[in-house]
C-alpha cells in the first residue's frame, strides 16, 4: 500500500492540469491529494476549480513585491500545509533560487513542449511556428533555470498537416493530463531518483497496461 502524499499546486491560469490531478486523486488513480492551490492571479480559474472541490484556494498578491519577497510568502504558505510535493501547473512566475533550494526534489513542473526545445511561454505555438514534425510535453524537476531541471517523463505526438495552433495545443494538453498524474504517482511510490541531470525510474507497473492511451502518442519509459 502506497502512502498518500500531500500535494500543493501553484497555477496562474485555467487549471486544466490541476483538474487532471484532482480527477486522478478522486478516482483513486494516484496516491495523492491536492491539499492547497496557490495562485499569483486572483482571477485564475484554477482557484475556482479548487473551491469546487473544497480545496483551500489561496491568492498571494505579488503587487509591490520582488521575487524573493513573494517567494518567501509562498514558502510560508506551502510549509503551512505540510506538503510532500509542489506541482507547477501553468504557473507563470519564475521561481527564485530561494524557493527552489527550499523544495528541490519535491518540486515538479509540466511544460507543453519536448524540452530542451521551446522553453518559456507558449511552447506549443513556438513548436507549431517552427514547423516541427513531432511535438509533445515534459514533466521535470524544477531547478534554478527556467524549464531546465531533470526530465521525468515525456510524450511525443505527430504534428498533423491538418493541425492548427489550437488543435495542436489541445492534443498536447490531452497528453499533459496523462503524464502529470503519472509523474505524481511515480513520486508517491518513491520510484524517482535524481542523478545529476538524469532521473532514473524504478521499474514496476506501467500505465500503458493499466489505462487507455492516445493512439500514435509515444510515451517515454516509466509511463
Amino acid at each position: 500500500m502506497v502512502k498518500s502524499i500531500r500535494v500543493g499546486v501553484i497555477a496562474s491560469g485555467g487549471g486544466t492540469d490541476l483538474q487532471s490531478i484532482i480527477d486522478a486523486s478522486e478516482k483513486g488513480k494516484i496516491a495523492a491529494s491536492v491539499v492547497v492551490v496557490i495562485s499569483d492571479n486572483e482571477s485564475a480559474y484554477a482557484l475556482e476549480r479548487a473551491r469546487k472541490h473544497k480545496i483551500p484556494a489561496v491568492f498571494l498578491n505579488p503587487k509591490n513585491l520582488n521575487r524573493i519577497s513573494y517567494d518567501k510568502q509562498l514558502n510560508e504558505e506551502c510549509e503551512k500545509y505540510n506538503l510532500d510535493l509542489i506541482v507547477g501547473a501553468g504557473y507563470m512566475r519564475i521561481l527564485s533560487d530561494f524557493f527552489v533550494e527550499q523544495w528541490f526534489g519535491k518540486l515538479i513542473n509540466i511544460h507543453p513542449a519536448l524540452l530542451p526545445s521551446f522553453k518559456g511561454v507558449n511552447g506549443q505555438d513556438q513548436a507549431f511556428n517552427y514547423g516541427v514534425k513531432l511535438a509533445g510535453c515534459t514533466t521535470h524537476f524544477i531547478d534554478n533555470e527556467m524549464d531546465h531541471g531533470p526530465i521525468i517523463l515525456q510524450a511525443a505526438l505527430k504534428v498533423l498537416s491538418s493541425d492548427s495552433k489550437e488543435s495542436l495545443k489541445q492534443r498536447i494538453l490531452d497528453v499533459e493530463h496523462q503524464i502529470l498524474p503519472r509523474t505524481i504517482q511515480l513520486f508517491a511510490e518513491k520510484r524517482l531518483k535524481i542523478e545529476g541531470r538524469i532521473v532514473s525510474i524504478k521499474t514496476s507497473d506501467s500505465w500503458l497496461e493499466s489505462y487507455p492511451v492516445i493512439p500514435d502518442v509515444l510515451y517515454s519509459d516509466g509511463y
